[in-house]
């Protein structure tokens, strides 16, 4: 098995998850702005990404933008991976490749605990990323620990480019936001997953 293979279902069932839906997790999150580069970036992109219609596409033209972006406001104090392999438990099948993670440490050449984000992209549809996503976040949870980086929360995001979806995982507790945010709302975007890097949603 492998993250891929999980459904929102079966990684809840399988680890024994308490399931939280709320439409207000980050209600109360602070916007960030994004750079004129980033807007800039993003009328040309998106554009783009939506014509060729595949998630290589989304992911390499919008998803990785808005991670740079990321970076870039925590003065490239964090660190983000694109396409690697992050195989943690075999045995419960918390392996495979995962489309985007987010490390509070700076190095950029290997991955370092705390891992704090990870981000699924998706062609078509957020929601069928949850589970993989979840999955994925079990398996943060286990690398910081294994570490000795143990942090509150892991988040996670899965995301088509220009809708997206945001997770918090607190021990067994998931919590799920049922409010999908449009790329045209870059700023709430953004000021979510800072606040996921600071640990304050």
């Amino acid at each position: 098995m492998a993250y891929s293979n999980f459904t929102l279902e079966t990684v809840q069932q399988t680890f024994q998850l308490e399931r939280v839906e709320s439409p207000d997790i980050f209600s109360d999150i602070e916007p960030v702005d994004p750079s004129a580069d980033l807007t800039k970036e993003l009328e040309k992109k998106v554009p783009l990404a939506m014509a060729i219609r595949t998630e290589k596409a989304r992911s390499e033209l919008i998803v990785a933008s808005v991670l740079v972006e990321l970076r870039e406001h925590f003065d490239r104090r964090i660190s983000f991976f694109s396409g690697i392999d992050f195989s943690v438990d075999a045995e419960n099948g918390l392996t495979g490749v995962c489309d985007f993670l987010v490390s509070l440490s700076p190095n950029q050449f290997f991955l370092e605990a705390p891992i704090i984000v990870l981000v699924e992209a998706k062609n078509a549809d957020p929601v069928v990323g949850l589970g993989q996503c979840v999955a994925e976040m079990l398996a943060a949870q286990r690398f910081n620990a294994e570490k000795g980086n143990e942090i509150p929360y892991i988040y996670g995001a899965t995301t088509t480019g220009t809708e997206w979806l945001f997770l918090k995982l607190e021990g067994q507790k998931l919590y799920v936001d049922m409010g999908v945010y449009q790329i045209r709302q870059c700023s709430e975007i953004l000021g979510i997953l800072a606040s996921m890097v600071a640990q304050k949603a």
